[in-house]
């Protein structure tokens, strides 16, 4: 394998040994979403990973439910905050992140090419100059390879776009959040019909993944419950996704499966909560700002998407 970054992972994985973070999660069945609190047991440091603001769009109200059970949990297990980590603009729900970062503290933190999703979502929702597209709403802008700490634990980010072309993983000692690039091994792998997206590109962003070691723990964004399961299940690992994954386990090659994921994709609606949610998460999980009357509003658009 010639790709630095995962090979760089792998070393992180396996030089890490028993300095294994520890992972609680919160799902929130509204939006089918898994925020992950991640943390170092030898210093109390933690990561969130991908939180939700509860969002109400008959009525456009927001509320903290979700996130105020996170605080809760970091405050009584005496978690100190570093990272705000953000996988990608997130489609079906919107992030709680500005909120949880007045609360807790800590950085938050996407891929640089948050940049390009917010160049086309800028023109979709026709957005002013005041709105940047630099990245600029968070704190850290992540590229394929860079190293950062969680405590003492080591970690990595991965750029796997596909889904979007934002996608990042976050690989922390043993354990990768993968956001949306992959699901259970029962239910296959995310969509790549947004603008932006590919199949192809997703394909070879999960082969990279997959060539970490095999049991590297993989903590998914989301899970819709896959036929004949009844419970919701958000942790598996690559050895399973290798050999079990529904859509792209191993042998199955990249013409076969951009063939069956455009054909797949075409059969789906746009989620519930894209207009909302993207206009938030492009600002860092920030509403647009108030108009004279003091009030933020959301668009729209007609007939564009």
């Amino acid at each position: 394998m010639s790709d630095p970054a995962i090979i760089a992972a792998r070393a992180l994985i396996e030089r890490t040994g028993a300095a294994q973070p520890v992972v609680r999660t919160f799902f929130d069945e509204a939006t089918f979403t898994a925020t992950h609190v991640v943390s170092d047991p030898a210093t109390g440091k933690a990561a969130i990973i991908d939180s939700v603001l509860d969002f109400d769009p008959a009525s456009g109200r927001t509320t903290t439910t979700s996130a105020d059970a996170v605080i809760a949990h970091v405050r009584e297990a005496g978690l100190a905050v570093e990272w705000l980590l953000e996988t990608h603009a997130h489609a079906d729900h919107l992030s709680a992140a500005p909120y949880l970062q007045e609360q807790l503290g800590g950085t938050l933190a996407i891929g640089r090419h948050i940049v390009s999703v917010q160049q086309v979502f800028g023109k979709v929702f026709n957005e002013g100059t005041r709105f940047a597209r630099d990245g600029s709403q968070f704190g850290r802008l992540f590229d394929d390879g860079d190293t950062f700490m969680l405590g003492s634990i080591p970690a990595i980010a991965l750029h796997v776009p596909g889904h979007t072309p934002a996608d990042m993983a976050y690989v922390i000692g043993d354990a990768a959040f993968i956001g949306d690039t992959l699901f259970m091994p029962d239910y296959g792998t995310a969509r790549a019909d947004f603008p932006g997206g590919d199949a192809r590109v997703l394909y070879r962003s999960v082969r990279r993944l997959m060539g970490l070691p095999v049991q590297t723990r993989l903590f998914l964004c989301h899970d819709y419950k896959a036929p004949n399961r009844d419970v919701f299940v958000w942790e598996t690992t690559v050895g399973d996704q290798r050999t079990g994954n529904v859509h792209i386990h191993e042998g199955v090659d990249e013409d076969a499966f951009v063939t069956m994921r455009e054909a797949r994709d075409a059969t789906l609606g746009m989620p519930r909560l894209i207009l909302p949610s993207i206009q938030v998460n492009i600002r860092g999980g920030r509403m647009p700002e108030p108009e004279d009357n003091g009030v933020s509003y959301l668009k729209l658009p007609l007939n564009s998407l």
